[in-house]
């Protein structure tokens, strides 16, 4: 058996952990080449953007999975892992401010995978596209070794106006919604995606630039603003950072910017926007806590982020949330 069509190495150097996910990604667009377009209607964004109509129509495209001991355990039921499939997904349309509309499911997996387990899976990821009013119309099954089990769904949506990464300009404030850190107490298998709220900031001609909160804010938040110079004044910080800091002896604020799998929105409004006026209508509408946590600054040659803690002053923050490699 030739060794070189094994997909598999020993030597660090010459695998993908010997890169970041960022560079992973950019590595596969020059590979692909002249069939990638460029983002939005290529990778690079939250979802694929593809023009449909000439009504100014959108369709938005996204894919993302789950797999056994990486994303889930036993400590997680099937449901709740079928509902995680569904929520990773609807939380990327929600980010480009779009309806969700029609999903497929493929499978990879042991022939040991109990029935009665895959039932509840797929009972989990039903009952979150009925809530989002999602039809699941296909997918594929395929055998997998033993111990493997993966799911990947690939989601549509539709969007009027879909909210890109990296629009935002000096001056605009940042924004995120609910609370941060500490999603491994729980969160990540029940949080809500925020359809809603990605659906009417999309309506606001003064909201700009938005992507969801996957992998923490401090790997996050660059894909957002580029190289612009941005000070973090304030985090919203969740029970559960508060609770994994006391047990971890780290910064709630560290578990706020690198636990990742929050799923909330961090978005960018103009700069002329009235704020009080914003906020008040937020509160009106929806019961989800919204934070401003920066304003945008001068473009720098590299991104750095920096925390702004009051009396302890500025630090700049070195860590990058979650790794995949």
């Amino acid at each position: 058996m030739s060794q070189t069509n094994s997909p598999f190495c020993d030597r660090t150097e010459e695998t993908i952990a010997s890169m970041s996910e960022t560079r992973l990604i950019q590595s596969i667009q020059e590979w692909l080449g002249n069939v990638c377009p460029v983002s939005p209607h290529g990778i690079g964004d939250d979802c694929a953007v593809t023009d449909i109509s000439n009504e100014s129509k959108y369709l938005l495209t996204t894919v993302d999975g789950v797999a056994w001991g990486e994303h889930f355990d036993t400590s997680v039921t099937p449901g709740l892992a079928g509902r995680k499939l569904m929520a990773r997904n609807l939380s990327d349309i929600a980010s480009m401010g779009g309806k969700p509309r029609r999903a497929v499911v493929s499978l990879w997996m042991a022939k040991s995978v109990r029935l009665d387990w895959l039932r509840q899976f797929y009972e989990g990821i039903a009952k979150l596209a009925e809530e989002f009013e999602v039809q699941v119309v296909g997918g594929d099954v395929a055998r997998a070794p033993e111990g493997v089990f993966i799911a990947d769904l690939c989601l549509q949506g539709m969007s009027d106006r879909p909210l890109e990464r990296k629009q935002v300009q000096p001056g605009d404030s940042i924004w995120v919604t609910g609370s941060l850190g500490g999603s491994i107490l729980g969160k990540h298998t029940a949080f809500i995606p925020r359809i809603a709220e990605g659906l009417w900031l999309n309506e606001q001609k003064w909201a700009k630039s938005m992507m969801d909160i996957s992998d923490g804010l401090a790997k996050d938040l660059p894909s957002l603003v580029g190289k612009y110079h941005t000070v973090i004044d304030q985090l919203p910080l969740s029970d559960a950072a508060l609770e994994l800091s006391k047990e971890s002896g780290k910064d709630p604020w560290e578990h706020a910017l690198c636990d990742g799998e929050d799923y909330e929105l961090v978005f960018a409004t103009d700069r002329e926007i009235d704020e009080s006026k914003f906020l008040q209508e937020w509160k009106e509408i929806f019961e989800t806590p919204i934070t401003r946590i920066a304003q945008v600054g001068d473009a720098r040659p590299e991104f750095a982020m920096v925390l702004n803690r009051g009396a302890a002053g500025q630090q700049v923050f070195e860590k990058r949330g979650y790794e995949h490699f």
